[in-house]
């Protein structure tokens, strides 16, 4: 029987995924409580959400090049450490500054989960299991989002807010102890991968071929200088904000818009992710199928993410005409199910077009294009929901053609990348 090795990588890379996602949304399930005892404003907690964010776009950038430079078993190692580490830290927090504080190492060192999946995808699968490789993935984000807000709520009655930051602080350290274990080696020598396996992995049979592009690995001023690079990055850059919108402001939403309790909030916050672990699964899945019919890899990769955009925008401007809690919940749920089937083959893209020593760089980079864009929707929030949050919707929802736009004309056809040709020394 074939050994499933890279099954098994992907799978505690989505555990961790979900570990992150428990940590970061914490504040945002307790914030209607830990508001009041610290003096904070909803201006406030878009400040904690800014300096989040702010940092975590740093993250995407330095973790990239670290993965690249260290490999992934130390640097998956290095990123949860820290953020377990900075987690229990908000325990310790009594007012905004030491929130920022707390926050910002947080952001910083929970970005390296997403160029290191990028990365490990790209090193363990070949191109037609890439994108359901970053499903799986994308996955344990939205599973970590589904029990976030009623684990939180739970442990919240049950410990007060301090307690329940220092105990989800130590599920980073027990993954830890797997982690360590499984991935003892890239597929090429790790003794637990059998030549069946291996072989598949190195299969490069079903991605397009481009001369010159065998031995091209890039640095990061040389992935500038790519129109794909910056067709990824602006895909990012328009499309993330819709994710970050409901992962941040969701909670606040809820309480604002229906005058929900965080115990109302544990009941109904979770609803909306499990559309997004759907549209991971469905994305990565259908990609694939694509692939094996005998679509090119790029446009069976720009089909499925116009068909996610195609749920997205609809699904956007009905939100905020629902009057109803459940009903407005399963609409958003329809938001973010097209999403992440848009997502996952967007974060498939740099394994696709580049040598995969180079992936940990470009999706640190789109990923720090994903936190600029995020951060002006982030700003714009209080200001533009102090009636209702139907016109943030309506801004968001008008981002997705922006971003298929990027897809489709920027980018252009998906092969590898060749280096470019060497100036010409001709006068």
């Amino acid at each position: 029987m074939t050994s499933r090795v890279r099954w098994l990588i992907v799978g505690l890379i989505a555990v961790a995924t979900v570990i992150n996602y428990i940590d970061r949304n914490a504040l945002a399930v307790m914030w209607p409580e830990i508001a009041p005892e610290v003096g904070a404003t909803k201006e406030d907690y878009a400040l904690l959400v800014s300096v989040f964010m702010v940092f975590y776009a740093a993250g995407q950038f330095a973790f990239g090049k670290i993965f690249d430079a260290i490999g992934v078993r130390l640097g998956f190692a290095v990123s949860i450490g820290v953020w377990s580490i900075s987690i229990a830290l908000h325990a310790l927090a009594n007012s905004i500054t030491s929130f920022s504080i707390v926050r910002a190492l947080l952001g910083f060192s929970e970005a390296g989960a997403w160029p290191g999946a990028v990365k490990a995808n790209a090193e363990w699968f070949p191109a037609r299991e890439r994108a359901l490789a970053q499903g799986v993935f994308n996955a344990g984000a939205s599973v970590g989002a589904i029990v976030s807000a009623p684990l939180i709520a739970l442990l919240y009655l049950w410990l007060d807010w301090k307690g329940t930051f220092l105990l989800v602080g130590a599920l980073g350290f027990v993954w830890l102890l797997p982690w360590w274990i499984v991935h003892r080696a890239g597929p090429d020598k790790h003794p637990w991968v059998d030549e069946a396996e291996r072989a598949l992995i190195m299969d490069r049979s079903s991605e397009t071929p481009v001369a010159g592009a065998g031995d091209y690995v890039p640095n990061l001023r040389q992935l500038l200088r790519h129109r794909q690079t910056w067709g990824i990055a602006l895909s990012r850059f328009f499309l993330d904000p819709i994710w970050w919108l409901f992962v941040s402001w969701l909670p606040i939403y809820l309480a604002e818009t229906f005058g929900f309790d965080i115990k109302q909030i544990g009941l109904f916050g979770w609803v909306p992710f499990v559309g997004a672990m759907l549209g991971s699964l469905l994305g990565g899945w259908l990609s694939g199928r694509l692939i094996a019919a005998g679509q090119p890899v790029g446009r069976a990769r720009k089909l499925v993410i116009t068909a996610g955009g195609l749920i997205m925008a609809p699904c956007l401007i009905a939100a905020p005409l629902m009057t109803d809690p459940t009903l407005a919940v399963i609409v958003i749920a329809g938001v973010l199910f097209g999403f992440q089937i848009a997502i996952g083959n967007i974060q498939t893209l740099p394994g696709d077009l580049f040598d995969r020593r180079a992936v940990g760089s470009l999706a640190g980079f789109g990923g720090m294009a994903a936190v600029a864009g995020t951060l002006i929707t982030t700003w714009l929030v209080p200001v533009m929901t102090q009636d209702n949050y139907g016109p943030i919707f309506i801004l968001v929802a008008a981002l997705v053609p922006l971003s298929l736009v990027a897809i489709w004309f920027v980018i252009g056809p998906v092969s590898r990348v060749a280096a470019p040709p060497a100036p010409s020394k001709d006068f």
